[in-house]
């Protein structure tokens, strides 16, 4: 648990002199809970967002993934106060704005905030005065969805948007700055293999081979295992 979190609890739940116990579900069943549930199941659009509340800064990130698993990420420093639960609800309607710019019409929201989607479910209620017009903003942008649906997910299946959160509340840069999509590429062999380059004059693979072979004499039997290997390199 983050350091911030009790705090952040406790200031958004001042106690006055008329107390009134907190409408707060807090299972202790669940404090153990690990969610198995494959997320992949179900098919249309989701968006995973999330929001980094740092010494280094803040910054939120939303990644859009589309029926056929094409991912769309974007990230954005703020440059203003901001706590855990404010940058949560600015990264999902970061998100949604995405998508509705998109066009699409069916979304599942998938975060790692236990606060934001209870409270956008009206499970929870918002008492804190700098969450009220969040949770109205992203209230309106759910109208505009044929149909939404938003679930709670750990932290440990929400790393990506985490690592572009973290990575915006990183960035430090007086203006907009643009950085190429990232293009994850899978590579079955070592660098290394890669290293030997082809070199074009005119000739069969088995140029090479065939003159070593002429004037070899008896070192072939020893040279030609090697010569063959850097030949299959090269092709």
């Amino acid at each position: 648990m983050k350091a911030q979190a009790l705090a952040d609890h406790l200031a958004e739940n001042p106690v006055d002199e008329v107390y009134e116990p907190l409408n707060t579900y807090f299972p202790d069943e669940e404090v153990m809970y690990v969610d198995g549930v494959d997320h992949d199941e179900k098919p249309g659009w989701k968006l995973f967002f999330d929001g980094a509340a740092n010494m280094k800064g803040d910054g939120i990130g939303a990644v859009l993934i589309s029926e056929t698993r094409h991912h769309y990420p974007v990230i954005v420093r703020l440059r203003f106060y901001c706590t855990n639960n404010m940058a949560e609800y600015e990264a999902c309607i970061l998100g949604l704005r995405l998508a509705i710019d998109m066009g699409v019409q069916e979304i599942l929201v998938l975060g790692d905030s236990d606060l934001l989607v209870h409270q956008i479910q009206g499970e929870w209620e918002t008492r804190d005065l700098k969450l009220i017009p969040y949770r109205q903003c992203l209230h309106d942008l759910c109208e505009r969805f044929r149909s939404v649906e938003f679930r709670h997910i750990p932290r440990i299946h929400n790393e990506i948007v985490d690592a572009l959160a973290t990575l915006a509340s990183m960035l430090h840069h007086p203006d907009e700055i643009y950085v190429d999509p990232l293009q994850i590429q899978i590579r079955d062999q070592h660098a290394y293999c890669n290293v030997v380059e082809e070199e074009l004059d005119g000739e069969p693979w088995f140029h090479d081979v065939k003159e070593y072979i002429k004037s070899g004499g008896q070192e072939i039997l020893f040279a030609l295992p090697r010569v063959l290997h850097e030949k299959a390199c090269s092709r």
